[in-house]
């Protein structure tokens, strides 16, 4: 019977049949549970990936506000997730509620790329212990000390050797300046810094920056909501995975030169003590060689991109606006002088620097829809049901620009930042997560290994 039936449905037919049916299986597998946040219509398959500015994904994300409020819904592929805007909700989901957000979905590139474990990645029980011996370890190299201070201050004047080299001509700054800013956290992690000349290392932060510009390509975002395809194509994310297995290399050689010569009595940096844990216990899962090369990999790639996007938009906004930049020298000039480097005590008195310094942060706005989250249950939030494993994505870029709270937010305006010529801060000033971001090198970290489940530094 089902042979004779097989012979006599034609091709037509059954290329229909079968349409209807994933028509019908995506339809279940993708509906949207009762109570769910309006979400706009959805195309089968594709989701609304047909909503999404490639080039500008905050214009999309702005329109859908208009229409749909501060809290709406969105497929990307068979990805579900929820996306929230304005202080409100922000704080509901980040803080008042954040246990119950407090994972990291499985997004494919990432997770290709960081693994689940180290510390952007991770969760439950092996982030905790990441996390906490990574701050203890910072602490204990100088986070928040005026040994790190020491650090930042020499790479500084190395900085301005360099840009003086070039004699006052154009030159593109990126490069020197990703390469100062990386060498203060090599400092903590490896125990030295590299040369600005250093061609092998050089050829690393392109590597970095090159990967991190591609996370927004067409076909990597592709590859995190049709995987199973886009790993036979070619695109940007065979670029990424290329490049990172060329970071992880040397991270290794890394590694490797510190257990050649380790002393366990005598920790120098951070992979000195993090071989320390692991000689504790050779049969820990929690502290492993691999998690390492992740945790390593995870403080070199978010601290050194983030800080140094900042440092380039303060660099961009001064030539921008050179009567800004002229009163910021004045400043300087009148409470430090030039007879000895700034230090982050003189941030008390340097009340319109300061304020320059966080609209630089508030404008270049670098970690605009935050980390995203995952919901461990099911939640509430205004009244819209978010069932457990649905991705939550904070859009900060609704604080940093919203209207009612910045007088004009699309402008470079450090009068955002004061009052009575003093320095004031707003609370809608948040560029990394809800825990507090001075601009330092490591508050860009703040997302990846503290304040999950409402915890602050």
């Amino acid at each position: 019977m089902l042979h004779f039936l097989w012979d006599s449905i034609s091709l037509q037919t059954f290329l229909i049949f079968l349409f209807v049916f994933l028509l019908i299986a995506d339809y279940m597998k993708n509906r949207n549970p009762k109570n769910f946040p309006p979400t706009p219509l959805r195309l089968p398959f594709l989701g609304h990936i047909y909503l999404v500015d490639f080039k500008d994904p905050l214009v999309a994300v702005q329109k859908l506000s208009k229409t749909y409020g501060d809290i709406f819904g969105m497929h990307m592929g068979s990805m579900k997730f929820v996306m929230v805007n304005g202080m409100r909700l922000v704080r509901e989901v980040l803080v008042n509620q954040g246990d119950k957000f407090m994972d990291r979905p499985d997004i494919p590139l990432d997770e290709e790329i960081f693994s689940k474990i180290g510390l952007i990645s991770s969760s439950g029980h092996l982030w905790k212990a990441q996390r906490r011996f990574t701050l203890t370890t910072l602490r204990n190299f100088g986070l928040g000390k005026r040994s790190l201070e020491e650090r930042i201050q020499e790479e500084c004047r190395y900085l301005g050797d360099v840009f003086g080299d070039e004699q006052g001509n154009p030159f593109d700054p990126q490069l020197k300046v990703t390469n100062a800013v990386a060498n203060v956290i090599c400092s903590l992690i490896f125990g030295n810094r590299f040369e600005y000349q250093d061609e092998d290392f050089q050829r690393l932060l392109k590597l970095m920056y090159e990967t991190t510009a591609l996370h927004g390509a067409i076909t990597s975002q592709l590859y995190n909501n049709f995987p199973s395809i886009m790993k036979y194509l070619p695109g940007a994310h065979q670029t990424i995975f290329k490049n990172w297995k060329i970071l992880k290399n040397f991270m290794r050689k890394q590694i490797n030169k510190h257990k050649e010569d380790w002393n366990p009595s005598e920790s120098r940096d951070y992979i000195d003590s993090y071989l320390l844990e692991i000689s504790k216990d050779h049969e820990s899962d929690t502290f492993r060689e691999e998690h390492l090369m992740a945790c390593t990999l995870d403080l070199m790639f978010a601290g050194t991109e983030t800080t140094s996007s900042t440092l380039r938009w303060a660099l961009l906004f001064m030539a921008t606006h050179p009567e800004i930049q002229a009163r910021v020298q004045a400043e300087i000039d009148a409470v430090i002088g030039q007879a000895r480097p700034p230090a982050l005590e003189d941030r008390n008195n340097l009340h319109y620097t300061n304020a320059v310094i966080h609209e630089v942060q508030r404008k270049g706005n670098v970690i605009p829809f935050n980390v995203p989250r995952m919901a461990v249950e099911d939640a509430y939030v205004d009244g819209y049901l978010i069932p457990k494993g649905t991705v939550m994505v904070a859009n900060l870029s609704s604080l940093m620009f919203d209207k009612n709270e910045w007088k004009t937010p699309e402008t470079f305006n450090p009068e955002h930042f004061l009052k009575d010529g003093k320095f004031w801060k707003n609370e809608n000033f948040i560029p990394f997560s809800m825990a507090e971001g001075e601009g330092c090198q490591w508050a860009a970290c703040l997302e990846l290994t503290g304040n999950r489940g409402g915890e602050q530094w």
